[in-house]
């Protein structure tokens, strides 16, 4: 997976995330939005409207001084937590 930041400030940071598709940007964003700091995720996948883009572009607004990189950690260890527990889960059912 690779990342490379569009668009960074104190409260909002856009970053494009190589090789995913809806189903892993859509995992990520909600566990953005279960951030108390979070006031907005979202991704765009549409390159004919987005001039050529292939790639999904994540982008992240928070509120009360929050570090927008440091609510994506957040979410990526929620996101992993999550998948671990599915997989014990599922292995323990079979």
């Amino acid at each position: 997976m690779e990342l490379r930041v569009t668009e960074s400030t104190e409260d909002e940071l856009s970053i494009e995330i190589a090789g995913e598709d809806h189903t892993f940007m859509n995992v990520l964003k909600g566990a953005l939005l279960e951030h108390d700091d979070v006031s907005a995720a979202t991704y765009d996948v549409n390159p004919e409207q987005s001039g050529g883009q292939t790639e999904p572009i994540l982008t992240i607004k928070t509120e009360g001084g929050a570090d927008p990189l440091e609510c994506l950690e957040d979410a990526a260890v929620t996101v992993r937590e999550k998948a671990t527990s599915f997989r014990d889960a599922f292995e323990a059912a079979a």
